[in-house]
C-alpha cells in the first residue's frame, strides 16, 4: 500500500510542476514535454509475449494401404504434417467409402480447421461434403477426384491427371507395336471399381488406341491395386487366352508384379512374350523394369505431403488455389531405368 501511495504522489508532484512550467511560458516557448505514466506490476504482467497460436488441426482420410504407392503417400502426408507443424487427425478407411464419410464426420464434430480426402472411389461424397461446408470446414481432395454437381463443395484436388497416364500408356503401346503385323491382343488389370484412377486411366488408354483395329482388348478386370488379385486376375486371364495376348496394360504396378509372377508361373517370359505396361514408378517396378521385365511405367507420384501442407496452409491464411494441383511426372522405359532405380523414394 505504501508502495502505491508513494508512485501516485510521485505522479501528482510531475503533473504540477508541468502545469507551473506551461504557465510560465507563451504559446511559441512551450517546450516538449512526453509524460510516462508509471506501469502497475500487474501490468507488466500482461505485457509479457502471448504464447504461440494452437497449431493448424488437419483431418485426413486416407483410402487404405492397398500398394506400395499408398503407404509412400501416406509417409509422405505424415512427415509433411510434421515438418509443418500441423497436428494431423489421420483416419485409414482401407478401401470403405462408409468409413470415410464417418471420419470426415468424426472432423466436422471435432471441429477441424480443414479436412483432405483421398476418396475410396469416385462417386457418393455430395452429402458429407455439404455438411463440411455448412459447418464451414473447408476441404482439399488428395490423390483420386470426386464427382460432385457443386464444385464449391471442395477447394483443391491435388493429385495427377489419371486420363494422361492412361493416354501416356496408350501412346506407348503404339510406337513400340508399331511395326508389329497381325492382331495384337490385350488384356487390362483394372484398379478398384468405380475409383477415379481405374475410370480415368482406362479411359485415356482406350481413347489413344480406338482408331487401331489391329489391337483388340480381350479382356479387361478389376483386380483391385493389389499385388494378390493381379497374380490370381492374371492366371485365369493366360488360362483363357493364352498365348493370344501380346500386351498387358495394368493400372498400377502392384498389379504388374502379380501378373509377371502369373506369366513366370505359365511358362512365358514377361517384357518379352507379353509386353507389360504399368503406373506408379515404385522401386520395385524400375527394378523389373531394368530387369526388362517391364518395358514401361508411366510415373504416377505418391509424394503429395509437402503439396498438401502447403496448400492447408494456404487455405488458413486466406489465400486462392487453382481448383487442380498437378505434380510433374514421367514416362519411363527400360533404358532409364538403372539410372532412376536409385532416386526411388518408395
Amino acid at each position: 500500500m505504501r508502495q502505491k501511495r508513494s508512485k501516485l504522489t510521485a505522479a501528482a508532484i510531475a503533473l504540477i510542476l508541468m502545469v507551473l512550467l506551461l504557465q510560465g511560458c507563451t504559446a511559441e516557448e512551450v517546450p516538449e514535454v512526453i509524460i510516462h505514466s508509471p506501469v502497475s506490476e500487474e501490468a507488466e504482467q500482461t505485457s509479457e509475449a502471448y504464447p504461440p497460436a494452437r497449431p493448424i488441426v488437419l483431418g485426413f482420410s486416407q483410402v487404405g494401404s492397398e500398394s506400395d504407392w499408398r503407404k509412400a503417400n501416406t509417409a509422405s502426408i505424415i512427415e509433411a504434417a510434421e515438418e509443418a507443424g500441423i497436428e494431423l487427425l489421420f483416419e485409414n478407411a482401407e478401401q470403405s467409402q462408409a468409413k470415410q464419410i464417418e471420419a470426415i464426420q468424426s472432423f466436422i464434430d471435432k471441429q477441424v480447421d480443414v479436412i483432405a480426402l483421398a476418396p475410396v472411389v469416385h462417386s457418393g461424397w455430395e452429402d458429407i461434403l455439404k455438411a463440411a461446408k455448412h459447418a464451414g470446414i473447408p476441404v482439399i481432395i488428395s490423390d483420386r477426384s470426386v464427382d460432385v454437381t457443386d464444385s464449391s463443395l471442395f477447394v483443391t484436388h491435388i493429385g495427377s491427371n489419371f486420363y494422361e497416364e492412361g493416354r501416356k500408356a496408350g501412346k506407348y503401346l503404339l510406337d513400340k507395336m508399331s511395326k508389329t503385323e497381325g492382331e495384337i491382343g490385350i488384356v487390362e488389370l483394372r484398379g478398384t471399381e468405380g475409383s477415379s484412377p481405374s475410370i480415368q486411366r482406362g479411359q485415356g488408354f482406350a481413347d489413344s488406341i480406338k482408331e487401331h483395329t489391329q489391337i483388340r482388348v480381350l479382356r479387361s478386370e478389376s483386380a483391385n491395386f493389389t499385388y494378390e488379385q493381379g497374380k490370381e486376375t492374371m492366371r485365369a486371364f493366360l488360362r483363357n487366352q493364352g498365348s493370344d495376348i501380346k500386351v498387358l496394360f495394368s493400372h498400377n504396378d502392384d498389379m504388374a508384379l502379380g501378373a509377371i509372377e502369373a506369366i513366370e508361373e505359365y511358362g512365358l517370359k514377361p517384357g518379352i512374350d507379353i509386353v507389360i505396361i504399368s503406373v506408379d514408378g515404385t522401386r520395385k517396378a524400375f527394378e523389373k523394369l531394368a530387369e526388362g521385365k517391364i518395358n514401361c511405367v508411366v510415373e504416377c507420384n505418391p509424394l503429395l505431403g509437402p503439396n498438401l501442407m502447403q496448400a492447408v496452409q494456404e487455405i488458413i491464411a486466406g489465400r486462392t488455389l487453382p481448383k487442380h494441383i498437378f505434380p510433374s511426372e514421367s514416362v519411363f522405359t527400360q533404358q532409364m531405368a538403372e539410372k532412376e532405380v536409385a532416386n526411388r523414394k518408395y
